[in-house]
């Protein structure tokens, strides 16, 4: 993909459960795609918070959706890992993670920085990434995304614009 190559939404791995998933197990609904990992301190904490009060104030609309928040860290986000960490902050939201190999393919696709940086233990590593949440219609067509420096208003309404305006063959224009 050169830098100009728009999104190819597409990943493979598993889910928190431990089932194998791809984009098209998803694809009868819109997804809502943003990266992170478990031992982010601040930026993704934060995030997901946002998307959970986003889906809360969509109301029965937010059915047409399902977040997926995939880790930058599959060496330390198992599936159980995930489960647990999701259940206590984003119990709307399903964990992807898988081979490291697997996690690069993904944030090649949705075009994310991700990198390991080492601190003074091995295990307190951080991973700057790049914060934006990807909306990817339900034939798994990239639609448009929100920054992380994006309101919440702006995100609800953002969302509420694309579910209840349908889905049409252009993407919209970047929030």
């Amino acid at each position: 993909m050169t830098d100009s190559a728009p999104i190819q939404p597409s990943f493979e791995g598993l889910d928190h459960y431990g089932r194998a998933v791809t984009e098209a197990t998803y694809r009868s609904k819109h997804l809502l795609v943003l990266f992170g990992f478990t031992h982010c301190k601040a930026v993704c904490p934060r995030a997901l918070a946002r998307l959970t009060r986003v889906l809360d104030s969509l109301g029965p609309i937010a059915d047409q959706l399902q977040a997926l928040y995939v880790t930058v860290d599959p060496e330390r986000d198992t599936p159980r890992v995930m489960r647990a960490y999701l259940a206590e902050r984003a119990p709307r939201v399903i964990g992807l993670t898988g081979t490291r190999t697997q996690i690069d393919d993904a944030k090649h696709a949705f075009r994310i920085f991700a990198r390991r940086v080492p601190s003074a233990t091995d295990e307190d590593y951080d991973v700057p990434h790049t914060a934006i949440t990807y909306l990817i219609d339900p034939r798994g067509r990239y639609r448009t995304h929100f920054s992380d420096a994006v309101s919440e208003e702006e995100l609800l309404e953002g969302l509420r614009a694309a579910l209840t305006e349908g889905v049409s063959d252009q993407p919209s224009t970047r929030i």
